[in-house]
């Protein structure tokens, strides 16, 4: 075997584990819904353009897209980390004052079945 076989190819994802990443931990400081809404306050836009020292350069991807509102579903997916790692580097980056962290009103909210199956009835028909 060569050595270019033994490198991963592209389709085999980031070479980082994700625990590497989050220092160990793989659990936000606090809990964070996929649907909370996270936005860059004017002190991340100021540390991603002049980034300290130690910085991962993921919480720095994160400040550049949170300067429009994103989910952290929408982060995880655009930035291609996992999810526990997306929940653990926003709510580090929260805590910091990096960005901002719009929880939903009622997080235990469930839409009812009857509106579930109404929804999947109509999607079925297109």
């Amino acid at each position: 075997m060569t050595r270019d076989e033994e490198l991963p190819d592209e389709e085999a994802g980031p070479v980082v584990r994700p625990y590497a990443v989050t220092g160990g931990r793989t659990r936000p400081t606090a809990p964070l819904e996929l649907v909370a809404l996270v936005a860059t306050t004017s002190r991340g836009v100021m540390t991603a353009r002049n980034p300290p020292p130690g910085m991962p350069p993921e919480q720095r991807d994160i400040a550049f897209l949170c300067r429009h509102l994103q989910s952290v579903a929408e982060i995880s997916a655009h930035l291609d980390l996992p999810l526990g790692v997306a929940q653990v580097l926003v709510a580090d980056m929260a805590a910091d004052g990096l960005v901002a962290v719009h929880r939903p009103e009622r997080p235990d909210w469930r839409p009812d079945s009857a509106l579930l199956r109404k929804v999947l009835d109509g999607l079925q028909r297109l």
